[in-house]
């Protein structure tokens, strides 16, 4: 280690209303970096070395603000109030019908037309002996989406030297209401190309298994004999394009793999991805019942960024933690609910690391 980790803040841009967005690098002592903007609290870069030494970025993004604000990917984003799809946008609570904004076909998706992806964050840098990071903090007001009570809300990342970008999701309500956080960076580990040799280990024995329109059916299906079975690790496009029903729906893996029998705030391991060109390796461990692997199915080739990362169908992948989608809608899934007086406490861990 030589320098001491730093969280450094300066001008990102404007928006069309001239509301200003800065732009957070953090830094740890092994020079592993990370941008964050208060815009959507999006991670936009994240450099680690290579087996060689050759440090590089892994996360797909955005070269400018404007990119960002007409974006529908959710690239490197914080994902509220409710990750994931909810079915015709609604949902019942205590007794109370709600209509949440659609915006995936007749869907509610990652948060609505507006979600916590497209919303100004207030950004409050530090640094300690050990780590760099970046508190952020959002007051999701009562009916924003369609959700019911304020939501008070504050995400912090703290990068280590122990090359950890440890991301803690903290809120409160003052009704009842649901949410189900997550964060939403698209990973290349080789920094081009596509993601299909990436060595992917998920560690769940069943997914919930979606309809067309990617809402889960309300059961489990065990992974054993099928191509979502990844707990050994094997390529991510080993049986991408097999005659699968499930893999026909989402276009690619886009489900939901299940991680734990009950919900706990035990920090577990979730998935490891190694990839071999390059020798980088990614850990993500999370507190959520279940993380959503994402292939990247829906990417273009529409947009690219400055580091050569061309965003083509297949060249990022994502691994989001969290409850199971349209749990409000699903009486047998964990519950999202959220009751005044209560803490809704998750966290997310990425280990980068070489082999």
């Amino acid at each position: 280690m030589t320098n001491s980790p730093s969280a450094l803040l300066h001008a990102y841009g404007k928006l069309a209303d001239q509301t200003p967005i800065n732009q957070v690098t953090l830094t740890n002592s092994n020079g592993v970096s990370v941008d964050v903007i208060n815009y959507g609290g999006i991670i936009t870069r994240i450099e680690t070395p290579d087996s060689n030494g050759n440090m590089g970025n892994i996360v797909l993004g955005m070269d400018n603000l404007e990119d960002y604000t007409n974006a529908t990917t959710y690239f490197g984003a914080i994902i509220g109030r409710f990750g994931n799809r909810i079915a015709n946008g609604k949902f019942s609570l205590n007794g109370t019908d709600y209509q949440l904004a659609t915006n995936d076909g007749a869907n509610h998706l990652h948060g609505g037309v507006q979600g916590f992806d497209k919303k100004v964050w207030t950004m409050a840098p530090f640094s300690t002996e050990n780590s760099a990071g970046v508190t952020l903090s959002l007051v999701s007001p009562d009916g924003d989406q369609g959700y019911p009570g304020e939501l008070t809300t504050q995400v912090t990342y703290t990068l280590t030297n122990k090359n950890t970008l440890d991301m803690q999701f903290v809120a409160k309500t003052n009704k009842p209401t649901i949410i189900n956080m997550t964060q939403h960076s698209y990973f290349n580990l080789a920094g081009k190309g596509d993601i299909l040799d990436h060595q992917m280990q998920i560690n769940s024995n069943a997914i919930t298994p979606v309809d067309g329109g990617l809402i889960p059916t309300g059961e489990l299906m065990q992974v054993a004999g099928t191509p979502f079975d990844f707990r050994n690790p094997k390529a991510i496009g080993k049986e991408i394009n097999v005659d699968d029903e499930q893999l026909k729906l989402g276009k690619g893996y886009d489900h939901n793999f299940v991680l734990k029998n009950k919900p706990n705030h035990d920090l577990i391991e979730a998935a490891n991805v190694y990839e071999p060109s390059s020798g980088r390796t990614l850990t993500v461990y999370t507190e959520e019942p279940a993380v959503q692997f994402y292939s990247g199915n829906f990417l273009d080739g529409s947009s690219k960024q400055a580091s050569g990362l061309v965003h083509k169908q297949r060249s990022g992948f994502c691994l989001e933690p969290q409850h199971f989608p349209d749990a409000p809608n699903q009486p047998t899934f964990p519950s999202t609910t959220l009751m005044p007086g209560e803490v809704y406490s998750t966290r997310i861990v990425y280990e980068f690391g070489t082999k």
